[in-house]
């Protein structure tokens, strides 16, 4: 089942290929059918999972290619665990999302939505992969098609926001393959749960170095602070179905790496690191957002967002314990969720306005309440109100890095109060200040697929708020078997 869902948007994605260009309606039609199966198999994996059994279940193990050398071979090797599990239902949502608001596209629809579903192919595999190789290989996948997707559909600088997308992602991609290869030939295996299993010892290749290269590459793709500069342009100049998987989706690759590879396999030598980590967390939340305080492009704004709001995920795998890595994964899932729906939210404020800039803005409720009140369910979920997603996971993030390193974490809960200023600010602006004579004639959510992106993304984000325990339980399945080896 695992492997169906994995491949099932590449074959969408070549059955769109052969569809007639005198046909523009089927490509998108192909690719809401593939991507709802693909959420179907994905929801009953996560429902099937058994939390009772601690291992990787849906396991499917071919070899690929044998080698002579050492014994290694090349592996399709995939399974799911309840970290991974969690993180490819929500890839599957929120692709279902990106097609309902790419409805409308006109420029080479065909071309358009066979990238987009290579994207959810490749992303799947990253999360379901439990051999480093076919790792690294599903990450690379979404590499072209991203390029594309920016330069082609996108707006504004968009050839410049691509190139930058994709110097950043090779750049951190050449420090990761060196760290696997290390870290394969160091183990004596590329399988993820054996490597887990019999561990790491030290070998001519100091085990920090391996761990310094991994997370690099990891930091890149979240992003980090100060590695973060490529997100900004990549999420302004995209399409808006692009930005809500980039956001929602490609972003939580980095912090997945982090806790799968990093922290799962080497976790001795993550001790070493973790205040390093939380530290970088705690200025990447800070610093974020004030750096958000002064967008004025409601797509920037929400860009600069993400990189405050990644920063709780690294505070929570420097806490190194079963609470803070349960909390750090959560907060991915959340942040895909609202931030997710803030980007669609912008997509549909812009194609009304086509304008961004928040100073031109004023009064839109007047003329469009729907759009405005999932607006506002989107923003004050993202400054974390509670009984909404966002306040689930930086609240277990905050429970668990606490007890170990209380005044970073202090520092960090400022920046859920300057979250409520950018956001109160930019909801003020944008919907409820003074109406304005050149918005007059603006409409709210006019086509089904328009209803049905908001309403799909706000019930997730009040139900995960309402009753968050069903995906702790998963996440916690997961996260036990790593922070056991942590001591």
């Amino acid at each position: 089942m695992l492997t169906i869902a994995i491949f099932l948007p590449t074959l969408a994605a070549l059955v769109i290929a052969l569809t007639p260009r005198s046909r523009p309606d089927l490509p998108r039609a192909i690719a809401l059918v593939f991507s709802l199966v693909v959420l179907a198999l994905a929801a009953i994996m996560f429902v099937s999972l058994d939390r009772g059994f601690q291992g990787f279940q849906f396991t499917n193990h071919v070899t690929w290619v044998r080698t002579s050398l050492g014994g290694f071979s090349f592996q399709y090797y995939v399974g799911l665990d309840g970290i991974s599990a969690a993180l490819v239902l929500l890839t599957a949502f929120l692709n279902v999302v990106a097609v309902l608001v790419s409805w409308g596209i006109a420029l080479r629809p065909k071309e358009y939505f066979i990238w987009l579903l290579v994207i959810e192919s490749g992303v799947l595999g990253v999360f379901s992969s439990l051999d480093l190789l076919l790792f690294f290989l599903f990450w690379e996948v979404e590499l072209v098609p991203m390029y594309l997707l920016i330069s082609i559909w996108g707006s504004g600088r968009k050839e410049y926001s691509a190139t930058k997308f994709v110097l950043y992602t090779v750049a951190g991609s050449s420090f990761m393959i060196v760290g696997i290869l290390a870290l394969g030939f160091t183990a004596h295996t590329f399988e993820i749960p054996e490597i887990m299993r019999n561990g790491v010892r030290e070998a001519a290749i100091p085990l920090g170095f391996i761990f310094f290269a991994l997370f690099s590459g990891f930091a890149v793709k979240l992003p980090m602070f100060p590695l973060h500069t490529w997100l900004p342009d990549a999420h302004t100049d995209a399409p808006t179905a692009v930005s809500v998987i980039l956001a929602g989706a490609l972003l939580k690759m980095g912090g997945y790496g982090i806790i799968r590879l990093c922290v799962g396999l080497l976790p001795q030598t993550a001790h070493d690191w973790g205040l390093a980590i939380t530290l970088l967390g705690a200025i990447g939340v800070v610093y974020g957002a004030l750096v958000t305080l002064r967008q004025t492009d409601l797509k920037r704004l929400i860009a600069y967002s993400s990189v405050s709001h990644m920063g709780f995920v690294l505070i929570g795998v420097g806490a190194l314990g079963q609470l803070g890595l349960t909390g750090a994964t959560v907060q991915m899932v959340t942040h895909g969720l609202v931030t997710g729906m803030l980007f669609v939210m912008v997509g549909l404020v812009y194609e009304r306005t086509h304008t961004r800039q928040i100073p031109e803005l004023g009064g839109l409720a007047r003329q469009m309440p729907w759009i405005a009140a999932a607006f506002v369910v989107a923003g004050v979920a993202s400054l974390g109100l509670p009984m909404l997603a966002g306040f689930v996971g930086e609240v277990v993030v905050f429970l668990g890095a606490f007890s170990k390193y209380a005044a970073t974490t202090i520092v960090a809960v400022s920046g859920v109060v300057l979250a409520a200023g950018y956001i109160l600010w930019m909801l003020q602006r944008v919907f409820f200040g003074p109406p304005k004579e050149q918005w007059a004639h603006l409409g709210d959510a006019r086509h089904w697929s328009e209803w049905l992106a908001m309403g799909a993304m706000t019930a997730s984000i009040v139900a995960v708020g309402i009753y968050p325990q069903w995906i702790i339980d998963a996440i916690d399945h997961g996260v036990v078997p790593i922070a056991s080896r942590l001591g």
